[in-house]
């Protein structure tokens, strides 16, 4: 009910105003049941957005740490996430990906859409990265549709390092869902799920008409980072 409440009368008539939306292909979101939206990352705002154009609720997995700030701000920051749909997991540790998976699987055995970034990370650059097989493992567990969402100019409205967003429009595509039934019971087998990734990995780069780069996103992140660590 809070979500709802706080989309409807707060969120979604801001951003609708501000930022104008365009979408493509909302009839493809199944009016019930678990489904996976599986999208590029350009931008913290892409987990706003495409809420903000479903009707039904949408449900990211993010970072332990925006729910247990301290404060006035830690409090308008958990508020905000929750408002949002977003659920806290702990990425940190050897188990981190067990318990992302087990969180994801319980919201779609609610019969509930999971957002999921397949490339892990917020793009750097703006380029479309290689997907982890999370994704491939969840979808394959869960026995859900999976649909392919690009978002557009997420990026230049809320660029990296900035705190206030810029006002211009962004884009929404959202692809047909992606059947990998074929696979069922194969969930544990690593090619398959190399496979599985790399085939919504093309649908996002055709959806979105982003560059693509065949290696991962936190590669690129780390490598940069390193030469400035090392210069001090």
């Amino acid at each position: 009910m809070f979500y709802f409440l706080a989309k409807y009368l707060l969120i979604a008539p801001v951003l609708k105003t501000l930022f104008r939306p365009w979408v493509i292909g909302l009839e493809n979101i199944p009016a019930t049941g678990g489904a996976i939206l599986a999208s590029n990352h350009l931008s913290f705002s892409d987990s706003v957005f495409l809420p903000v154009v479903v009707d039904r609720q949408v449900s990211f997995l993010a970072k332990s740490e925006y729910f247990t700030g301290k404060g006035i701000k830690g409090f308008l920051v958990r508020l905000f996430f929750i408002a949002s749909g977003q659920l806290p997991i702990d990425r940190a540790g050897g188990k981190a990906s067990e318990a992302s998976l087990n969180t994801g699987l319980r919201v779609l055995a609610r019969g509930d859409l999971l957002g999921i970034y397949p490339e892990g990370t917020r793009s750097p650059d703006a380029k479309l990265y290689r997907g982890r097989t999370g994704v491939a493992r969840m979808v394959l567990e869960a026995h859900v549709p999976i649909i392919p969402v690009a978002m557009i100019d997420t990026e230049k409205v809320m660029p990296i390092g900035t705190k206030l967003p810029k006002i211009r429009r962004i884009g929404i595509v959202i692809g047909e869902p992606l059947d990998f039934s074929r696979f069922e019971g194969l969930e544990s087998d690593r090619f398959i799920l190399r496979s599985v990734t790399d085939e919504i990995m093309y649908e996002l780069h055709r959806l979105g008409g982003q560059e693509y780069a065949d290696v991962y996103a936190t590669s690129v992140k780390e490598k940069r980072v390193r030469p400035r660590a090392t210069a001090k």
